[in-house]
């Protein structure tokens, strides 16, 4: 089935569509800050594969623990976006790095 005439279907039986936004009823700045912890997120944890790194070399590097990196490449909400920049610059990012990664815009996919 495809998805235009799935999604007819569902409204028809009375489901509302939406994105992720629509359904946590995010205001755009929130969502707006969402997007940006998981760029930052997203990159963090491509700038420490690539250069080889486990997350407990990087916690060593940082001054934090395995688990806290973990939770920066999942962008827990008790993760700091101070934390996540100054871990990306630890890592050799540039400022320039860090603006591509936060200005590129993601697709929000359907709840």
């Amino acid at each position: 089935m495809d998805a235009k005439k799935k999604k007819k279907r569902l409204e028809a039986a009375g489901w509302r569509l939406g994105d992720v936004v629509d359904f946590l009823d995010l205001s755009p700045e929130e969502a707006e800050f969402i997007d940006l912890k998981l760029a930052l997120a997203a990159g963090l944890k491509k700038e420490r594969t690539a250069r080889g790194l486990t997350q407990a070399e990087l916690a060593r590097r940082v001054g934090s623990s395995q688990s806290r990196v973990a939770k920066m490449e999942a962008a827990d909400p008790s993760v700091s976006v101070d934390l996540m920049v100054r871990s990306l610059f630890k890592l050799g990012a540039r400022r320039r790095d860090v603006a591509q990664l936060v200005t590129r815009r993601r697709s929000r996919g359907t709840v």
